[in-house]
C-alpha cells in the first residue's frame, strides 16, 4: 500500500531532471541556429558591399567627389630667387587682384623688408571658405628672424610683428694642424663652409694660401653657432678670434667693435687687417702662371701675361677681392665667363674662365669684399680649370702679387686701451674653451 505512491514521486523527480537537460539542449540548438543565420547574413552583407564597391560606376563617382573636395586650410611656401621682386612673388598666388594689392601694400609698409634677398622663405596660410583667402603669412628675413603678418578680422588689414626665433648661441673653439690644405683640414673638423670662407677672407689681405701655408702649420678659431630646440645647428655667426700659425709665426685676429655698429678685425697690436684689396681672391689654389711674358699654352707664341693664374678644381668659389661695383658679368671672348669690378677711382679687378657666376652677380650690382662672385671653370681659351686674376691700377694692368696696399685703421689712445680690455676678455674666453676640451 505504501510502495506505489513512493514510485510515482520518484518518476516525477526524474522527469523534472530530464526536462532541465532537454531545455538546455534546446536552448543550445536555438543559439547555434541563430548564430549561423547571423553569420550567413553578415557574409551576404559583406559580399554585397564588396560587390558595390567594385562597381566601376561607383568607383568613378567616388573618385570625382574626392578629387573635387579641397581642405579648408592650405599652406604655400616659396623661396625667393635671383631676379624676384615682392610683386612677382605675390602674383604667383591664386588669389584675387584686390587681395594681391593688399598683400603687397602690407609688405612694402614693413621697414625690415625694404630689401628682398635671395633665399628668403615665404609662407602663406589660406582659409578657402572665404573670397579673401590669405589669413596669415610670414617672411623670413634671415635664419634667426621673421616677420609675421596676421589678418585683422575687424578691418581686413594685416598687422605685422617681428619675431626673433628662440635660438641658443654657442661659442665654438676649433684647432688643428694643417696636413694638406686649410680648407680640407677645417672641413675635417666639422667647420661649416661659410665660416671657412670668412676665415680665408680675413687672412686674404696678408696671406697667399698657395705659397705661404706649409704642411704642419696650424690654426685656431672661435666662432658663433646658433642651436635650435632640437639641438641642431641652424646657422653660424661671426668669428670672434682666429690665429694662423705659419712656420712658428702667429697671425692673431681679434673681433672688435671700435664704434657703435662698426666692427673690424685687428691684430694683437691694434692694427686693422683690412686693405683695399685681398692678396688672393681664392682659397686652396695653386699659382700656376705668374704675371709676365710667357708662351701662351693655346696660341703657341710668346706674349705678355697680364694677370696671375690660380689652378684649382672646377667649382672652387671665387671671392671679390674688394668692395665695388660690377661693370661686366658675361662672356669675355678668350677669357670665357668673366667678372669685372670697379673698386674705386684707382683700382679695378678682373676674374676670368669662370664655370658660372655667383647669385645676384650682374652688371651694376654692388659686391662686398669676400663675397662669392663665381666659381672656377675652364671657359674661353683655357687648358684646364683655373682663375685668371688681374688688377688694374689707374688703367694699367699690374702684378697683383707685388701690390703694396696701405693698411687699415690703427687704434690709438683711449681706443687702444678699450681694445686691450676686449682682447684680454677674448684670451680668457679662449683659455676657458680649451680647458673644456681636456
Amino acid at each position: 500500500m505504501f510502495f506505489r505512491p513512493k514510485m510515482k514521486s520518484s518518476r516525477i523527480t526524474r522527469l523534472k531532471e530530464y526536462s532541465i537537460f532537454f531545455w538546455l539542449i534546446l536552448i543550445t540548438l536555438f543559439g547555434v541556429i541563430i548564430s549561423t543565420i547571423y553569420k550567413n547574413s553578415e557574409i551576404e552583407k559583406s559580399h554585397k558591399i564588396k560587390s558595390s564597391l567594385s562597381n566601376i560606376y561607383l568607383k568613378k563617382t567616388l573618385k570625382e567627389i574626392t578629387n573635387n573636395l579641397e581642405p579648408r586650410y592650405t599652406t604655400k611656401k616659396y623661396i625667393s630667387q635671383t631676379g624676384d621682386t615682392y610683386e612677382i612673388i605675390i602674383n604667383k598666388l591664386d588669389v584675387s587682384k584686390e587681395e594681391k594689392k593688399l598683400l603687397l601694400k602690407s609688405i612694402l609698409k614693413e621697414r625690415t623688408l625694404k630689401i628682398l634677398r635671395v633665399n628668403q622663405m615665404f609662407e602663406f596660410k589660406f582659409d578657402n571658405l572665404y573670397s579673401k583667402k590669405v589669413m596669415q603669412f610670414k617672411i623670413q628675413t634671415d635664419k634667426k628672424n621673421e616677420v609675421l603678418f596676421s589678418k585683422n578680422s575687424a578691418n581686413g588689414e594685416f598687422n605685422s610683428r617681428n619675431i626673433k626665433k628662440n635660438f641658443k648661441k654657442n661659442l665654438v673653439y676649433k684647432e688643428t694642424i694643417i696636413e694638406n690644405s686649410l680648407y680640407n683640414s677645417a672641413i675635417n673638423l666639422g667647420i661649416k663652409a661659410n665660416v671657412i670662407l670668412e676665415f680665408a677672407r680675413l687672412y686674404g689681405f696678408q696671406v697667399d694660401f698657395q705659397r705661404d701655408i706649409w704642411k704642419n702649420d696650424s690654426f685656431q678659431i672661435i666662432y658663433e653657432e646658433f642651436i635650435n630646440e632640437d639641438n641642431n645647428v641652424v646657422d653660424t655667426g661671426e668669428i670672434i678670434f682666429a690665429n694662423l700659425n705659419l712656420q712658428d709665426t702667429d697671425l692673431q685676429l681679434y673681433k672688435y667693435e671700435y664704434e657703435e655698429n662698426k666692427i673690424d678685425y685687428f691684430d694683437e697690436n691694434g692694427k686693422s687687417i683690412r686693405k683695399t684689396l685681398m692678396k688672393t681672391p681664392i682659397n686652396g689654389a695653386r699659382l700656376s702662371s705668374s704675371y709676365g711674358k710667357r708662351k701662351h699654352p693655346i696660341l703657341g707664341y710668346t706674349k705678355m701675361h697680364t694677370g696671375t693664374d690660380f689652378a684649382a678644381p672646377k667649382g672652387t668659389p671665387i671671392m671679390a677681392s674688394g668692395d665695388g661695383k660690377i661693370t661686366k658679368a658675361g662672356w669675355c671672348g678668350g677669357g670665357g665667363n668673366c667678372v669685372k669690378i670697379k673698386h674705386n677711382s684707382t683700382y679695378q679687378t678682373v676674374y676670368a674662365h669662370m664655370s658660372k657666376f655667383g647669385r645676384g652677380i650682374k652688371k651694376g650690382a654692388r659686391v662686398k669684399q669676400g663675397q662669392i662672385i663665381g666659381y672656377v671653370g675652364s671657359t674661353g681659351l683655357s687648358t684646364g680649370p683655373h682663375l685668371h686674376y688681374e688688377v688694374i691700377e689707374n688703367g694699367k694692368k699690374i702684378n697683383s702679387q707685388k701690390l703694396k696696399l696701405p693698411s687699415g685703421k690703427v687704434l690709438k689712445g683711449e681706443e687702444r686701451k678699450r681694445f686691450e680690455v676686449s682682447k684680454i676678455k677674448i684670451d680668457v674666453l679662449k683659455s676657458n674653451l680649451i680647458s673644456k676640451l681636456n
